[in-house]
């Protein structure tokens, strides 16, 4: 077999801290078809929030469940489904497969497949696939998480192909891996290269107790406080709270935004910026590696969008934000011309 089955902590410490779920319906992924839902649809497998379970929720055709659930004695060898990536295109590396709530009915193993078509184009019967996750066993109502062993896939996809075989139930799927983003080849071209949509990737952080931090990378400016980066409350005296991104490219930074949009009791007194320039994500951690700060320390405000223009040449590869001495903030943009 070619994957590692492991845990929530060493996934999180290996994938979800170093890469994007980028099939997520926050990212914009999206399901485009597949071969049944009569219980369930299949869209719910891209939900952002936990699955939920009420036991006294029925539907027309019968236990109502948050997630994906088709009917019994599949002909087939599997059912599936095709989701769009939320990116123009992303190499894989690891998938969570969550069949909560699904016990006696989840699916017995999945498989997850990839597939690049250009040109807008959809996948038809004449689609080649590749393998990216191999054939593997599910247990009923619970968290899976696999990893490819031998890394990144070779080739970017944007589109996925899930199969669970024969037939059943999962409640969420996330697959991770990077955004291959296609850039302007014009290097003038100003781009927030801290969103994932360019390959950006909060990679480090000091708590992200109420809200993670890959919320603030992604588009628009969300919905509610739900989904943007809110900490703890901490009770030390000269505490901050931080993240690190590591930029989708090497780029000369010329605006910085940090918005705290549906933060309004909560959001942080103050916030500051520094970066870096760092020949990797080791480098920057180091204990000689020199931060340059890139905007000042200021006061926060409520429900707003802070714009801080950032004068000079120098590149970056990374931005650390602070929120002092912490809070909750919704997205963070690093305006920047690459620098090859």
């Amino acid at each position: 077999m070619t994957i590692s089955i492991v845990d929530q902590a060493t996934f999180d410490e290996q994938i979800r801290s170093k890469y994007s779920d980028v099939i997520g319906s926050k990212l914009g992924g999206k399901t485009i078809a597949c071969s049944d839902e009569f219980f369930a649809e299949a869209a719910n497998l891209l939900a952002p929030k936990a699955p939920i379970r009420d036991k006294t929720r029925y539907t027309y055709f019968g236990a109502w469940y948050d997630g994906w659930e088709t009917r019994r004695h599949n002909p087939e060898p599997a059912d599936w489904v095709l989701i769009k990536v939320g990116v123009d295109s992303a190499r894989f590396i690891g998938c969570e497969i969550d069949t909560a709530f699904f016990n006696g009915n989840q699916a017995p193993a999945i498989s997850v497949e990839g597939a690049f078509l250009a040109d807008d184009a959809v996948p038809d019967d004449k689609t080649e696939w590749t393998t990216v996750i191999d054939k593997t066993e599910c247990l009923p109502s619970q968290r899976h998480f696999f990893v490819r062993k031998n890394g990144l896939t070779p080739d970017n996809y944007n589109y996925v192909r899930l199969k669970m075989y024969p037939d059943g139930g999962i409640a969420r799927f996330r697959l991770y891996g990077t955004p291959v983003p296609v850039f302007p080849e014009a290097l003038s071209t100003v781009l927030d290269l801290a969103s994932v949509s360019n390959g950006g990737v909060a990679i480090k952080c000091s708590d992200e107790h109420f809200g993670t931090t890959d919320n603030l990378l992604l588009p628009g400016r969300g919905v509610d406080m739900s989904d943007g980066w809110e900490t703890t409350r901490s009770r030390e005296p000269g505490y901050e709270d931080w993240v690190v991104v590591r930029l989708g490219a090497r780029g000369a930074i010329e605006k910085i935004v940090v918005d705290t949009a549906f933060f309004r009791g909560n959001f942080p007194d103050r916030i500051r910026v520094e970066a870096i320039d760092a020949a990797d994500d080791t480098a920057a951690f180091s204990k000689d590696a020199k931060w340059d700060v890139v905007v000042p320390e200021q006061k926060a405000k409520p429900d707003f969008e802070h714009e801080t223009t950032v004068e000079g040449e120098k590149a970056y590869t990374h931005a650390k934000l602070f929120m002092i001495p912490d809070g909750g903030c919704k997205r963070f943009r690093v305006f920047a011309r690459r620098v090859l």
